[in-house]
């Protein structure tokens, strides 16, 4: 059995970054059986978009990297992801791809690519949700991942790298005011190149993966999510009425009445990576101090209400990256979330 871990990640919205990655979680070889892909992880994102697409992104993109007969198992912590893949599309394929408002679904192009790519694989897949920043491994890996590569968007270290089906989902959507579509991007979507090429030397990691040592999800994590584990039955995906088989009978309601996709995916697409890292908990480590000075642009004396003094702040800086052993850290250019009622 395949086990790869999906993420997708988002910088802020409206437009901001956004990124998606996939790992697997097998030491395997790349291009070896099963395995259409050459490092073990890939990652990719864009200046603009949200964490759906990033998610939808990221499924995609570990289905195509895991064709074959060998059963396939995604381990997500969005249940938007999930939900699209497993549950709602039935509805939207009665409703001619509305959604339960009569609109049109969001990210139909991605999700009807990872329908496709679900009804063509032999062998079976099944998605397990998993909770974020809680300690799984595979989840800790393609989250920094991700998010790493809307860094890396965002201050232009790399260029937008999505599935066509990413780039039309995001084109097409009300994020796309200033997205930067690079120019392998747009010979993707004129036709000029095939996938297999836009693809070439993309995939990231060693051929094959220690940072899971051998191992698949844990079992103590099998038995902790056992309870959303859902299977999409790829003999009957391009049928409305594929059947979802979850293990017991608390598993998310399939029934949209109960479980409204179009909410779910209002509520996701407020749920930027800022709001994410606010949810989490920090605690101070004993003995770990920062210092030094940090350098605010724009300052404040561009500011036309500048007075002359300096400006009181309370805030924070999210950081993620290696601390070298002389203890120093580069910090690249990096968002500053200020406590705007903040008072000196």
């Amino acid at each position: 059995m395949i086990v790869v871990s999906t993420d997708g990640s988002a910088l802020g919205n409206p437009n901001g970054s956004m990124g998606w990655a996939w790992a697997d979680h097998i030491d395997e070889a790349g291009n070896a059986h099963e395995h259409n892909h050459t490092g073990n992880a890939d990652a990719g994102g864009a200046t603009n978009g949200t964490n759906q697409i990033g998610e939808l992104c990221a499924v995609l993109e570990a289905l195509r990297a895991h064709p074959g007969s060998e059963p396939l198992t995604i381990e997500s912590d969005s249940q938007y992801a999930i939900n699209c893949a497993t549950t709602w599309i039935h509805g939207w394929k009665k409703n001619g791809w509305k959604n339960s408002k009569k609109e049109p679904v969001k990210n139909a192009e991605l999700i009807r690519a990872i329908d496709s790519e679900i009804c063509k694989r032999k062998g079976s897949v099944k998605f397990v949700w998993v909770k974020g920043h809680a300690g799984n491994a595979g989840n800790e890996k393609v989250d920094e991942l991700a998010r790493t590569y809307a860094e890396d968007c965002r201050s232009k270290l790399k260029d937008g790298y999505l599935p066509l089906e990413g780039w039309k989902s995001l084109i097409s959507s009300s994020y796309s005011d200033g997205v930067d579509v690079p120019q392998d991007a747009k010979m993707l979507l004129d036709g000029k190149i095939s996938s297999s090429e836009y693809h070439i030397g993309r995939c990231v990691g060693e051929d094959i993966n220690p940072d899971f040592n051998g191992n698949n999800t844990r079992e103590t994590e099998r038995e902790t999510f056992s309870d959303t584990t859902k299977y999409a039955n790829n003999n009957a995906a391009c049928d409305s009425s594929t059947q979802i088989i979850n293990t017991n009978d608390e598993s998310p309601a399939n029934d949209e009445s109960k479980a409204d996709e179009d909410s779910h995916e209002n509520n996701e697409s407020k749920n930027s990576e800022s709001q994410n890292k606010s949810e989490q908990k920090y605690k101070a480590v004993p003995g770990l101090r920062v210092c030094g000075t940090l350098q605010f642009t724009p300052a404040p004396n561009t500011s036309p209400s500048f007075n002359g003094n300096p400006r009181f702040i309370t805030g924070t800086i999210q950081l993620s990256g290696y601390v070298m052993p002389d203890g120093t850290f580069n910090l690249e250019p990096t968002e500053f979330y200020m406590q705007t009622n903040a008072k000196k």
